[in-house]
């Protein structure tokens, strides 16, 4: 199997810093901010993600800006058999009611784990807005959702996978693209 790295750990700091930039950006600032990551590897992204807004914005504490969003119970593919162990939703101590939330993930695909997202976060509170910010953006969608913030576009073909890795996961930082 034929594997290659389309980004490596500096590529990824720099695709985050321009993302972190960019939510800032579109809020007009870190006010009623709130980053949820979707597990697995949603959930450092969207640590990354603050730690570089709180360096950007003075007076973010980043804690209350950042949290996770379980999908588990909401995904449409659950009869299918792909179970996975839910893992526990964490909002900000000031939750996200009336707040802009901005969804974090590693891949765009399809569309059905941001739909799953959206129906989970609707059990949680009433968000302002809701934004979706992603590492890599691979195409074939097959629900109409798009992305507000890319790291990076990556045309594909069905039959390829693409693979995030994230230190804190994984041991080190690349997105990598493999025939399937």
């Amino acid at each position: 199997m034929r594997t290659r790295t389309v980004l490596d750990a500096k590529e990824m700091a720099r695709a985050l810093s321009r993302i972190a930039h960019e939510i800032i950006e579109a809020n007009k600032g870190a006010q009623n901010l709130v980053l949820l990551g979707i597990p697995t590897r949603g959930v450092p992204l969207a640590q990354r993600l603050a730690e570089r807004i709180g360096q950007i914005e003075p007076g973010v504490s980043v804690p209350e800006i950042v949290g996770s969003l379980d999908i588990t119970m909401y995904r449409d593919d659950l009869k299918a058999g792909k179970l996975r162990t839910p893992e526990p939703t964490n909002t900000p101590r000031g939750g996200i009611d009336g707040k802009t939330v901005v969804l974090i993930d590693d891949v765009l695909f399809s569309g059905r784990t941001i739909r799953a997202a959206l129906d989970s976060l609707a059990d949680v509170g009433r968000p302002e807005a809701v934004r979706l910010a992603v590492l890599v953006d691979r195409g074939h969608r097959a629900l109409p959702i798009r992305a507000d913030h890319v790291g990076k576009n990556l045309p594909t073909s069905l039959s390829e996978r693409v693979s995030v890795t994230v230190k804190e996961i994984d041991g080190e930082d690349s997105v990598t693209i493999s025939e399937a």
